[in-house]
């Protein structure tokens, strides 16, 4: 099978997604320590990777032309 669809079909999935969903937030745990030292706290911190509109446009794009490339057979 041939490697440049199979990355062109993947890039297309990627690029529809990406325009989907235009953040993703995950959570970390910290341990924190109170004022005195006696106590501690497991505080939950959001963080948000955003998502260029732009990134999924050229995914598409890129992974359409990968998708559609001729074929080239090589000479024996």
């Amino acid at each position: 099978m041939r490697p440049y669809p199979v990355v062109g079909l993947i890039l297309t999935v990627l690029g529809i997604l990406a325009l989907c969903v235009h953040s993703i937030t995950y959570f970390t745990t910290d341990h924190v320590v109170g004022p005195l030292g006696f106590f501690a706290w497991d505080v939950s911190r959001p963080h948000t990777i955003l998502i260029n509109p732009i990134a999924g446009i050229l995914a598409i794009t890129i992974g359409a032309l990968l998708a559609f490339l001729p074929y080239r057979q090589t000479a024996v």
